[in-house]
């Protein structure tokens, strides 16, 4: 483990090195993934303190305050911060998640050990590379196709009841928590489309207004792309939107047998 000091010539001000104050109470470290590949070092883990009642309460708080005020090198996505663009998702604790809906209180221990989510290759530090995950979405045709024509003007309509099928589908965000979670993803990326990419997928066989079930159907029919799921529920577990890709998954499983009676 490597405890983080600033590099004499660093231009942190005196306040940037005593990011806690004397008689400070409320301390927590942060144990936190660093690699930069052009820098030919080995990945390594910095350990930073910062004071808790000079911060806020979500852990993206204490990366923010990180890297403005102690190390500018630190690297992480993030954006909204309110838990809808799917950035800032990272491991916390063993667990994936998003940062910017992750509570510090709920971290329980003295120290926060922080690292990129799993499997994926690493740009640097907290930066995974999503490249191949969005390949992989882009594959199921993540939009609305159909064959026949609306007239002019018109829009394609759905019953309430036919829209309340899309509810638990269409609020993923990519953030990937749940593919990395996978086992199944980690052993098979190369051909396993993982619970992020399925749930997707079965989101557009759910919508009464597509009209390529069949073909969407084919596209999957695979032992790898969709069959490598086998129901460990770490998607369900860890997505930070409350969704149930495996769910998702054996709804994809039904119809392509149901096909096939």
């Amino acid at each position: 483990m490597a405890t983080f000091t600033l590099p004499k010539n660093s231009k942190i001000s005196a306040k940037g090195r005593d990011h806690t104050a004397p008689g400070a109470t409320r301390v927590k470290k942060f144990r936190i993934y660093r690699w930069d590949p052009e820098s030919g070092q080995n990945p390594r883990y910095d350990t930073f303190e910062i004071d808790l009642d000079e911060c806020g309460p979500m852990v993206l708080d204490a990366l923010i305050k990180i890297k403005n005020e102690i190390d500018p090198t630190l690297t992480f996505r993030r954006s909204c911060r309110e838990g809808i663009c799917g950035s800032c998702s990272m491991n916390m604790e063993g667990s994936n998640g998003l940062a910017c809906t992750t509570a510090i209180e709920d971290l329980k221990g003295g120290t926060i050990k922080i690292t990129p989510l799993p499997h994926m290759e690493v740009i640097k530090d907290l930066v995974p590379d999503f490249t191949h995950f969005y390949a992989q979405y882009a594959s199921i045709r993540p939009w609305l196709q159909t064959v026949t024509t609306t007239p002019s003007g018109k829009e394609r309509l759905q019953s309430p009841e036919q829209r309340e099928k899309l509810d638990g589908l269409y609020e993923c965000i990519l953030c990937a928590c749940c593919s990395t979670a996978c086992p199944s993803y980690w052993w098979n990326s190369d051909k396993f489309l993982g619970p992020a990419i399925l749930l997707q997928a079965y989101r557009w066989l759910a919508d009464s207004r597509d009209e390529m079930t069949g073909e969407r159907l084919d596209n999957l029919e695979d032992p790898f792309r969709l069959y490598r799921c086998h129901t460990i529920m770490n998607c369900a577990n860890v997505c930070p939107k409350g969704l149930s890709p495996a769910k998702a998954i054996a709804e994809i499983k039904k119809m392509q047998v149901e096909r096939h009676i």
